[in-house]
C-alpha cells in the first residue's frame, strides 16, 4: 500500500485525492488545504493539514501530490523528495526553468519519481491524434488554441492563477507537450506577444497571449489562449496539425462553454486529410475529467511499484515549460527569444 500525501484541495487536487481515495493500492494520509477545511463527502476522516512542510513530517509519505499554486510546485517537490517521497506535481513543473532542472536534478540524486500532470497523455484520444500526425511525417506546421470565456467562480479562480502564472504558461504547457511529442525537435526560437484586457489582473499580467514557435527540424508552431468574461467563444477550440502529406484536425471538440473544464480533453471526432481522400475517425466513449485524473495517479503508482524510468518524461516536462516560459518572456519584453543559447 502506497501513502499518499495530497497539497492543495482545488480543482485538480480534488480529483487527485479522489482517485487515490477509490484506488486499491493507495492510503491517503494526509491532506494539505490552506483553511484547513475538507468539504468533499467522500474525503471526510482523513488528517487535514495547512502546513506543507508540517504534514510531510508527520505523515511521512511514501508518494506526495502537489497541486497547489505553480510558485510552490518546486520548492515543494524538492522538500517532499528530500524527504524520501515520490513526487506527482501538476503543472506547470514550476515557474522558472532553472527551478523546474532543480526538481529533476533533485529527482536522479534521490532516485525518486516525478511524474508532471500532463494529463492529455493518459487521453486515447489524444495519443490517437499524436500517432496519426507524426504517421503523416514532418515538417508540421501547430495551429492550436484554448480561449476560455470565464465568469463568476471561473473567473475568480482565473485570476487567482494569474497571481503567479498567465494563461500562456498555465494552459500552454499541455499543447506545446503535443508539440514536442510529434516533431520530437528541440526549438529554436519563440515569438510572443499579449495584452492586458482587464484591470481586475496586476498592471504587469496579461490575460491574453499568443506566441510562435521555431523547431530544429523547420516545423513552426502557434499557441493562443485567452482567459475572462470578455474573451471571444468564436473558434475557442482550434487544434490542427499540417503536414507535407496532410493534416490531422479535432474537429467535434468541445460543444459546451469554452471554460468547462471536462470540455477541454474532449476530442470527439479525428478528421486525418491526404491528398487522396479524408478519413474520419469517431472517438466513442472518452474519459471524463475525473477519469483522466484516476489515469494519471494510476500510472504515478505504477511507476513506483514498477520501476517505470520517467527520464524522458522529466525532460520533455522541462521542454515545454522551457518553451512557454519563453512566450511569456518575449510577451514581456516585446522581443523574440533565442532558445538555441539558453
Amino acid at each position: 500500500m502506497i501513502r499518499v500525501l495530497i497539497a492543495g484541495l482545488g480543482n485538480m487536487g480534488l480529483s487527485h485525492a479522489l482517485a487515490h481515495h477509490n484506488h486499491a493500492g493507495a492510503q491517503i494520509v494526509g491532506l494539505v488545504n490552506r483553511s484547513g477545511e475538507v468539504s468533499h463527502p467522500d474525503l471526510q476522516g482523513y488528517p487535514v493539514f495547512t502546513d506543507f512542510h508540517a504534514a510531510l513530517g508527520q505523515t511521512n509519505p511514501d508518494l506526495a501530490v502537489i497541486a497547489t499554486y505553480s510558485d510552490s510546485h518546486a520548492d515543494y517537490a524538492c522538500a517532499a523528495m528530500e524527504a524520501g517521497a515520490h513526487v506527482f506535481v501538476e503543472k506547470p513543473l514550476a515557474t522558472a526553468v532553472a527551478d523546474a532542472r532543480r526538481v529533476v536534478t533533485k529527482a536522479k540524486e534521490t532516485d525518486r519519481k516525478l511524474v508532471v500532470g500532463y494529463i492529455l497523455r493518459h487521453h486515447p484520444s489524444w495519443m490517437r491524434l499524436i500517432d496519426e500526425a507524426r504517421g503523416l511525417g514532418g515538417p508540421y506546421v501547430f495551429r492550436l488554441n484554448l480561449n476560455q470565456q470565464s465568469d463568476g467562480p471561473t473567473w475568480e479562480t482565473h485570476k487567482a492563477l494569474m497571481q503567479t502564472t498567465s494563461p500562456i504558461v498555465d494552459c500552454g504547457v499541455h499543447y506545446v507537450d503535443v508539440m514536442c511529442q510529434i516533431t520530437d525537435a528541440l526549438p529554436v526560437r519563440v515569438h510572443g506577444m499579449g495584452l492586458r484586457l482587464s484591470d481586475e489582473i496586476a498592471a504587469d499580467m496579461y490575460n491574453y497571449g499568443q506566441f510562435q514557435v521555431i523547431f530544429a527540424d523547420g516545423s513552426v508552431g502557434w499557441y493562443e489562449a485567452g482567459w475572462g468574461p470578455m474573451m471571444s467563444e468564436t473558434a475557442f477550440f482550434v487544434k490542427d496539425i499540417v503536414s507535407p502529406n496532410g493534416a490531422v484536425s479535432i474537429t467535434e471538440g468541445n460543444k459546451g462553454a469554452s471554460d468547462d473544464v471536462d470540455g477541454h480533453t474532449k476530442v470527439g471526432g479525428i478528421l486525418v486529410h491526404r491528398p487522396s481522400g479524408d478519413q474520419l475517425i469517431e472517438m466513442e466513449g472518452e474519459p471524463g475529467h475525473q477519469q483522466l485524473c484516476d489515469a494519471e495517479q494510476a500510472y504515478m503508482l505504477r511507476a513506483i511499484a514498477e520501476d517505470i524510468d520517467l527520464t524522458r518524461h522529466m525532460s520533455d516536462a522541462v521542454q515545454s515549460l522551457r518553451i512557454c516560459l519563453a512566450a511569456d518572456e518575449s510577451i514581456r519584453t516585446g522581443a523574440p527569444v533565442d532558445l538555441k543559447e539558453t
